[in-house]
């Protein structure tokens, strides 16, 4: 009975506080038009939080997540407005991703230093580069598909029934799912989160294990990254401030332990849809920001609180 509560406690949660906005607001929350800008507001936080996934169900934590969206906007600015094919520029910033996750797993796994240390740090680092890069202005460039992803969908393309950004979330989320589920690599990051010492000792490598979940992590939110440009159509060094918070919340409402060992993508998908669902409808009702703030703080503290009692039941 606690495992399907722990399973469908989020989808729960969704249905919910979308059904009691439907009902405060008809006329405007449960729109097609609406239910399209939510996915569309959803799909960065929800595409980041595929990788912190991955980074928490090991034991870990990325503190640096909007400091790495920030800085993957100006990269891809930079790429496009020096003449560099769209692809290329989105493979680009993929690229700096996985460096920016190899150099977190290598501090972490090498000098052994803890996870909220190193990326706390690379927080502060990879935002001053991002601004040192940008010049400590926004990166125009020029006109591309990649401005097109976080389109609304015009009337000749309503066959898509969700915009491009949104089928690359829920593609990733597909595979990444299949990752965990059905790959030995995947069993490993389960058994490492759980207990790294017992992991050790059945023959997992744990520090390779670490070095992959932290550059998927840092690959996921580069992805993350081609979503905002989209959206923002510049590179912006000040952009995606705090928005780390919103992602590992996201992880946390769906069911992930910050303990390590536990987690779903199906999961953290919905607890994106949660914050998202609640601040637009929020916005919706002509609430003030401070109460939005008030109300999403409220839900991730009886998230974490209700994780906690679970563990205690379970010992």
């Amino acid at each position: 009975m606690t495992i399907w509560i722990k399973k469908l406690g989020p989808l729960m949660g969704l249905i919910f506080v979308f059904g009691l906005f439907s009902v405060l607001q008809p006329q405007k929350f449960p729109k097609h038009d609406n239910i399209e800008i939510m996915l569309l507001q959803t799909a960065v936080v929800g595409t980041a939080a595929l990788g912190m996934t991955l980074i928490i169900i090991s034991g870990g934590i990325d503190l640096s997540v909007g400091s790495q969206i920030a800085l993957y906007t100006v990269c891809i600015a930079l790429f496009l407005s020096r003449g560099a094919a769209p692809l290329v520029a989105a493979l680009g910033a993929i690229a700096v991703g996985l460096v920016c996750g190899a150099l977190m797993g290598t501090l972490i796994t090498r000098l052994r230093l803890a996870p909220f240390v190193v990326t706390l740090g690379l927080w502060g680092a990879l935002r001053g580069a991002a601004k040192g890069l940008a010049d400590e202005q926004m990166v125009t460039a020029p006109e591309t598909w990649l401005n097109r992803l976080l389109n609304t969908l015009s009337a000749e393309q309503k066959w898509m029934l969700v915009p491009v950004g949104v089928w690359m979330t829920l593609i990733l989320a597909l595979l990444v799912g299949g990752f965990l589920r059905y790959t030995r690599r995947g069993r490993h990051i389960f058994a490492v989160g759980s207990n790294e010492q017992t992991a050790r000792l059945c023959g997992v490598p744990v520090e390779w294990t670490k070095m992959i979940v932290y550059m998927l992590g840092g690959a996921f939110t580069a992805v993350a990254g081609i979503l905002q440009f989209s959206y923002l159509t510049v590179g912006d060094p000040t952009t995606a401030t705090g928005l780390e918070l919103d992602v590992i919340a996201a992880v946390v409402i769906g069911g992930g332990s910050l303990a390590g060992g536990e987690g779903s993508v199906l999961g953290s998908l919905i607890g994106a849809l949660i914050m998202t669902v609640v601040a637009n409808g929020c916005t919706k009702m002509e609430f003030p920001n401070w109460v939005q703030e008030i109300v999403t703080g409220g839900i991730i503290i009886a998230a974490v609180t209700l994780d906690q009692l679970r563990h205690r039941r379970e010992e």
